[in-house]
């Protein structure tokens, strides 16, 4: 089934109800000393040569959502080599209300982080103002990638749209890390053993409230992944992901404590959710193992196609979708079928040239040339 020719939603008044991101303001992020930049409720494409600086802008909308880089950068690595701090301010917009976000990213404390001028205490405050998928080059390769990866795409989106489980996960990596440092210090001090039970029970609590959660999302995700990879290719495949917990709940309390020795010897935990991962089945073959490159890339569009309609799902809103010179990486049919999912969400489209695929597709409400750091509409 070819895909090409296929006709583009319209633009209408929908987008006034939408959240949108209003205008984004940088000092001393990456290689920007100051920027500000007005966004369009539609399409905005930001071009120029590789290195100019259109990724950061991508990066600091990413952070402004979910407080993280999308790259895993810590923060004093983002901040322009020279300073010892940098500044991200975010307008957003819905039916007319303005909301600010501030950020204050600091080498050496960490970030601070306002909603209309008041600080607030926990980063969880933050999620789920703006949510935003974020789509790459390196997201083609999630499915042959290695279980990190997966599980790193299902947490980044579950912590937008569920308060509690950023709560349970943050909690859990916590007591991980705890738990690991005891395994280390009981090395010197066997003694500390005895507190180790202490932690399993913590780990089991918030564990399996993760693991809960995550089969849920897949579940859900299922729902509307069947149907966009069947028309990708070409009705030619089903695409089904299977959730592969680690420990199942009933298990975990058993299989936690049956670990310890082995635990104990190699100064970590090896039983848990951090250690879950998903397989992507058509048919009866696993595609992270045995699929083609053309299959794993086709699988890993349809995820990120399922995340948009999931959000919209279950927030009633919109995304923003920021796209980062991911369209070169693919072909005119899967390139159609992205911008004809675009419809009425906010894009912002990195790209290194106004291609002719780009120009003539799809409407362009604003476009922006990125040189070394500045910007020009």
């Amino acid at each position: 089934m070819s895909l090409t020719g296929i006709k583009l939603p319209a633009r209408n008044s929908v987008y006034e109800e939408k959240m949108i991101i209003k205008s984004l303001e940088l000092a001393d992020f990456r290689n920007y000393d100051s920027l500000h930049i007005d966004f369009s409720k539609g399409t905005n494409i930001l071009y120029g040569d590789n290195a100019q600086g259109k990724t950061n802008i991508l990066e600091a909308i990413f952070l402004s959502a979910t407080t993280k880089s999308h790259k895993g950068s810590k923060d004093k690595d983002i901040i322009n080599f020279e300073k010892e701090e940098a500044h991200i301010r975010t307008f957003l917009e819905k039916e007319e209300d303005e909301i600010r976000v501030d950020m204050h990213l600091r080498k050496n404390k960490t970030k601070g982080i306002a909603i209309d001028g008041q600080k607030i205490k926990k980063a969880s405050e933050l999620l789920g103002l703006l949510n935003v998928v974020f789509f790459s080059p390196e997201d083609l390769s999630i499915i042959k990638n290695g279980p990190s990866e997966r599980r790193r795409f299902v947490d980044m989106e579950l912590c937008q749209l569920d308060s509690f489980y950023i709560y349970n996960l943050n909690h859990y990596n916590k007591i991980v890390n705890q738990r690991n440092k005891l395994l280390k210090d009981m090395y010197f001090n066997p003694s500390l053993r005895d507190t180790l039970n202490i932690w399993d029970s913590q780990l089991i609590s918030f564990g399996s409230k993760i693991i809960e959660r995550r089969k849920l999302f897949v579940e859900q995700l299922n729902e509307i992944i069947f149907g966009i990879h069947k028309k990708l290719s070409g009705d030619k495949e089903e695409l089904i992901i299977k959730y592969e917990p680690d420990v199942l709940i009933e298990d975990y309390e058993r299989l936690l404590s049956s670990s310890q020795e082995k635990d104990v010897k190699l100064k970590q935990t090896t039983v848990g959710p951090h250690r879950d991962d998903f397989s992507f089945m058509v048919g009866n073959i696993d595609i992270r193992r045995f699929g083609s490159q053309g299959q794993q890339r086709t699988a890993a569009l349809s995820l990120k196609l399922s995340e948009i309609e999931l959000v919209k799902k279950l927030t009633k809103d919109n995304p923003v979708l920021l796209l980062d010179d991911v369209l070169s990486e693919l072909d005119s049919n899967r390139q159609n079928y992205l911008l004809s999912t675009i419809g009425d969400i906010q894009t912002i489209i990195t790209c290194t040239g106004l291609d002719e695929f780009v120009n003539n597709r799809f409407e362009i409400d604003k476009v922006f040339k990125i040189e070394n750091g500045s910007i020009v509409e």
